[in-house]
């Protein structure tokens, strides 16, 4: 199965989730409630679930995983750019 990126997929939920909170408010027009429908359905395209908690959980877990190894990562980056550093070298 394909995967959406992380960035992507970081954007989809963030805006479903703002969209999803305009929703709860007392008035909430259609243009909202379609914008709130597209965003479940690129969701679920992109997790390939059918239904938005679904969606919801699979996007989750997918940042979740893809943000494991980018934490684990950013020590030993940094630690190189402080020895090219410590070597006169540019990163």
């Amino acid at each position: 199965m394909l995967m959406a990126h992380p960035v992507v997929l970081r954007n989809l939920l963030e805006h479903y989730e703002s969209l999803d909170a305009l929703a709860h408010a007392d008035v909430v027009g259609p243009q909202i409630r379609r914008r709130l429908e597209d965003a479940a359905y690129t969701l679920c395209v992109s997790t390939g679930t059918r239904d938005i908690d679904a969606a919801l959980q699979v996007a989750r877990q997918q940042l979740s995983r893809s943000a494991a190894p980018a934490a684990a990562a950013a020590p030993a980056a940094a630690s190189a750019s402080a020895r090219s550093a410590a070597a006169g070298q540019r990163p």
